[in-house]
């Protein structure tokens, strides 16, 4: 997979190695698209497993962007749900001997936090690593202080490490996120750490983000682009559960009848569940086994997002402008929706208290549905002023000389210029 034409003046020479994830893969292969667009003296290896490069490996990318592949050592993207201790464990244990055997030695190494053995590797070679953190530096500074949540009876599993642990022996930390959006755990987290702390933007898919237009400068051949033509402007609530963690069936029959009740406007993404809730939903929208979520999100009609609060698709909407109604599954994501609802105040809950055996009823839905996509309300008039005011902020921060395009340019001037040692 060697790619051609890589030119000579090449100064850094990083591999990117991500977490075997979608959440995980994409923002790392989106931050590095935009390191390339930064600087020409910079070749990024990004590698994968066999299984994900046939899953991404024809995607576009820039020319100083190219995939090295390490067998299928960890069980498939599309059964690892069913064991993820088992998944965790295979990343642990098995990934670092085929990393080993890859050609040409980096000048830098950037990788996952959860692939906790990629420091001791880079240290041992004495090649300078950087730590990404794929959720909010929130959750980072959670994880990295665990010892406080222990003292008060809360208990986790065993495969989750210290924050500080994983990143003891690394040389720069980034997070995608933005400044704005968490300055006081960021300046509490570079208080702590010796090395940079890095907020380097939202690694989103930066082609739609050149323009406040984006949901109305592509092509309209697609059926549901061409469906959200015809719908007015912010009346379709867009539903989608994330790809991995997923409800119950009866939540997602409740949520489905709910929506029909509700009588609003919907676009809903469900891989597993589409053809059996196009019927329950009702007639009102679409029920879709995939879409280009950002272009979506964009839609001048789009007026609301239901989402499981993943920190991309959390990010996505922020850019968009568009509020929330969020339910949290597990994992980072019900600190994910105290960001949204207490914090920023974008976005409303489902379910008030995240207790996970609940159903939330059909009647519960549909009346908050129906409160949540009325544009008269008063109380969601405010939200929607508020994450519109986010949206600048956010897209301020990475424009010339915005807080994250400078994050961006000082990690750039770090690596590229060969001045850092390992500890």
């Amino acid at each position: 997979m060697e790619s051609s034409g890589t030119r000579a003046t090449t100064l850094c020479h990083m591999v990117a190695m991500p977490y075997p994830g979608r959440g995980h893969i994409l923002p790392m292969m989106n931050l590095c698209k935009t390191l390339v667009s930064g600087t020409e003296s910079i070749l990024i290896t990004f590698v994968l497993t066999e299984e994900w490069f046939g899953f991404i490996g024809s995607d576009p990318k820039p020319d100083r962007i190219r995939f090295r592949t390490i067998p299928n050592v960890v069980p498939s993207e599309l059964v690892r749900a069913k064991n993820m201790e088992e998944f965790v464990k295979a990343i642990l244990t098995r990934m670092e001997a085929p990393f080993e055997e890859l050609d040409q030695p980096p000048t830098v190494i950037m990788a996952d936090t959860f692939l906790s053995w990629v420091p001791g590797f880079g240290n041992r070679r004495n090649i300078p690593v950087t730590s990404f953190w794929p959720m909010p530096a929130t959750v980072f500074s959670m994880f990295h202080h665990l010892d406080l949540f222990r003292q008060r009876g809360h208990i986790f599993p065993d495969l989750l490490e210290r924050g500080s642990e994983r990143v003891r022996k690394v040389q720069y930390i980034l997070f995608p996120s933005i400044y704005e959006l968490e300055p006081h755990t960021i300046d509490a987290l570079r208080a702590e750490f010796t090395v940079p702390v890095y907020p380097i933007g939202p690694a989103i898919s930066s082609m739609e983000l050149e323009d406040d237009s984006c949901g109305n400068n592509t092509k309209t051949d697609i059926d549901y682009v061409r469906w959200l033509d015809c719908q007015p402007s912010k009346s379709v609530l867009y539903i989608t559960m994330g790809s991995f963690l997923s409800f119950s069936i009866e939540q997602i029959d409740e949520i489905a009848a709910g929506l029909r009740e509700s009588g609003v406007r919907y676009l809903w993404v469900a891989r597993g569940e589409a053809s059996r809730l196009k019927e329950s939903a009702g007639g009102r929208g679409l029920v879709l086994q995939w879409c280009d979520q950002l272009r979506v999100l964009a839609h001048p009609s789009i007026g609301g997002f239901w989402t499981h609060c993943g920190w991309n698709s959390i990010k996505e909407g922020i850019f968009a402008g568009i509020p929330f109604l969020t339910f949290p599954i597990g994992a980072d994501q019900p600190t994910n929706s105290k960001l949204i609802v207490e914090d920023w105040m974008i976005g409303w809950r489902v379910q008030e208290e995240y207790k996970e055996p609940n159903l939330v009823t059909r009647r519960e839905i549909a009346e908050l549905m129906g409160k949540f996509m009325d544009l008269e309300n008063n109380e969601g008039r405010e939200m929607r002023r508020r994450v519109k005011e986010l949206q600048k902020v956010c897209r301020q921060a990475i424009a010339k000389d915005g807080s994250s395009e400078t994050c961006i340019k000082s990690f750039l001037k770090d690596i590229c210029s060969g001045n850092f040692s390992t500890t």
